[in-house]
């Protein structure tokens, strides 16, 4: 399998396609092994696309200690020299555009087009829900606050009207972000908790390169105001919003074509 040696860790990576180079950034609790992976999504037809688990998740080595999104994002960027990638376009959706801002600012250079998918800056420009307080609650309490907060469509008379795809969607959410004993895994508190630090609204003006900002129109974690905010932020960013909830990339299929369009014109 393959690992990039980071700081004394191993990182893992998987590499695929051809075409233009393509960094893709996971979100929290991101994890290869899981599906829909983002090599089967068009972007694995298109680009020669490289993504890996942060520090932590997935198959990737635990830190460690603390870490701020800085240091996960130096971590994307040493994967980047592990490669012999000088520059690439880098996708980043919800946690992993917050670290794809963090890569922009610190390593601008590295970067030829970013594309920042229900990622806000934090701060004054507004922050994504504050998932690491999700610990504290049941499975089943997470799950039934999770459903609605990714997609506001999914509320209580969704879910009396479609009882199998409910139940279907609890399932996932229970399990999501836990250990079988409840509790959030050690790697994922530890990007949560960094992920709650997340700032960038007082920097994210001096982003220089093409910027696309993407949301899903019914999303109530990385709100569509909070984007709108954070494109308007940044000089000459695009910005759009598609017909799904925080995972819009999957209901609306047509997310794909629109980064594409940009990271190709």
């Amino acid at each position: 399998m393959p690992f990039a040696p980071i700081d004394g860790r191993r990182l893992y990576y998987e590499r695929r396609g051809a075409g233009p180079r393509l960094l893709f950034v996971n979100g929290s609790g991101g994890d290869l092994r899981r599906t829909p992976v983002i090599f089967d999504s068009p972007l694995g037809a298109k680009f020669d696309l490289l993504a890996y688990d942060h520090r932590g998740l997935g198959q990737s080595d635990i830190s460690d200690r603390a870490f701020e999104m800085a240091d996960l994002a130096d971590d994307a960027v040493k994967l980047l020299d592990h490669m012999g990638w000088n520059h690439c376009h880098v996708f980043g959706i919800s946690f992993g555009g917050m670290v794809a801002q963090e890569i922009a600012l610190r390593h601008p250079d590295r970067i030829d087009k970013l594309v920042l998918g229900c990622a806000p800056s934090g701060g004054a420009g507004g922050a994504s829900y504050p998932l690491h307080t999700l610990g504290d609650l049941l499975p089943e309490e997470r799950a039934r606050l999770l459903i609605p907060l990714l997609d506001t469509r999914k509320n209580d008379s969704w879910q009396h009207e479609n009882p199998e795809s409910f139940a279907v969607m609890f399932k996932e959410m229970a399990e999501a972000f836990r250990n079988d004993d409840g509790a959030l895994p050690k790697g994922l508190q530890l990007q949560l908790d960094a992920r709650s630090r997340h700032d960038t609204w007082d920097r994210i003006d001096q982003l220089k390169m093409p910027v696309y900002v993407c949301g899903g129109e019914y999303d109530a974690s990385a709100t569509p105001d909070a984007l709108r905010r954070l494109a308007g932020r940044i000089p000459g960013a695009k910005f759009e919003l598609f017909d799904g909830g925080h995972r819009f990339w999957l209901s609306d299929t047509s997310a794909y074509r629109h980064i594409i369009d940009f990271l190709e014109e």
